[in-house]
């Protein structure tokens, strides 16, 4: 599916202290993405913090980015969820909603074994009705996908992608050709972690599934593109002017710094759910010094 190549840019979901969704705050998020020309909207991702909203809330906010959208740009929305009967209602919550995909996290508090989580993916696909990427983020679930399962949920219908996080430029290579051995042809193979994403998608990555887009759309299309027309030079360059963000999302990580620099751009007011807290105000001047330095056509 084509939703799942380029850019899919990740925004906040700005909510209220109880967890409201401020529709009004994701649609002003929504639109310059859209106006950007981005491929894909990732919708509820990890930034999005989609495990700290209600089902009811979820819908809210897919609905909102889906009037916004307008139907011109895909709409990949996250579906994870502790339990496997809950993930299948959202993927069809989202089904009927309009979305385009389903972005499916092994979500867990007790350990999954990779039987259990291929029976959670197989399911979801089977009873959700809605195309899925596997979203791979050890870094919150604690669970791993090597290529051999990845491999076998690639032969699974309806399972069409996955979201990996990008390793280190010198492991990149080894780490997309192993799986690309291990899933037919057209599975696409799509790379998160924005600070190593260049290299990624300069070693044939399909896929950049960014938080920074979800703010600075251009200069990640930019970037893209640059990688795209096989120009390394330029899309390392390009890539350079934002490391002093990358360098912020690895030390604080990218959802405290994206609400940060969200409230300092003043395109909303929101606080992180609790209880993740918002950046001291030291860090938030070391955001917002950033901030100033970046060119964001």
């Amino acid at each position: 599916m084509t939703c799942f190549t380029g850019l899919s840019a990740f925004p906040i979901t700005p909510t209220s202290p109880e967890g409201r969704v401020d529709v009004a705050a994701l649609r002003a998020l929504i639109a310059p993405l859209v106006t950007a020309g981005v491929d894909s909207i990732g919708l509820l991702g990890s930034t999005g913090t989609y495990a700290y909203l209600s089902r009811e809330e979820r819908r809210r906010a897919l609905d909102a980015a889906l009037d916004e959208a307008a139907e011109r740009v895909p709409v990949i929305v996250g579906i994870g969820a502790l339990r496997t009967d809950e993930a299948v209602r959202l993927a069809q919550d989202a089904r009927a909603a309009g979305a385009t995909a389903g972005l499916l996290a092994a979500v867990s508090y007790t350990p999954l074994t990779d039987e259990e989580v291929f029976e959670h993916f197989a399911t979801v696909a089977a009873q959700g009705g809605l195309p899925l990427c596997i979203y791979d983020n050890p870094g919150t679930t604690h669970f791993r996908f090597t290529p051999s399962l990845v491999g076998r949920l690639a032969a699974r219908p309806g399972i069409a992608a996955l979201k990996s996080p990008a390793p280190e430029a010198a492991a990149v290579a080894d780490h997309l050709d192993a799986l690309r051995r291990a899933v037919p042809p057209s599975f696409r193979l799509g790379f998160s972690g924005d600070w190593n994403a260049v290299e990624a998608l300069l070693a044939g990555g399909e896929a950049w599934y960014s938080v920074a887009a979800g703010l600075f759309p251009k200069p990640c299309l930019a970037i893209l593109a640059a990688a795209r027309a096989g120009e390394a030079a330029r899309a390392r360059a390009l890539n350079a002017r934002m490391q002093p963000l990358w360098d912020l999302f690895r030390e604080h990580s990218s959802l405290r710094v994206t609400y940060a620099a969200a409230r300092i751009l003043g395109l909303c007011r929101a606080d992180p759910p609790r209880p993740i807290l918002p950046l001291p105000p030291p860090v938030q001047d070391r955001v917002a010094e950033v901030l100033r330095g970046l060119d964001p056509a």
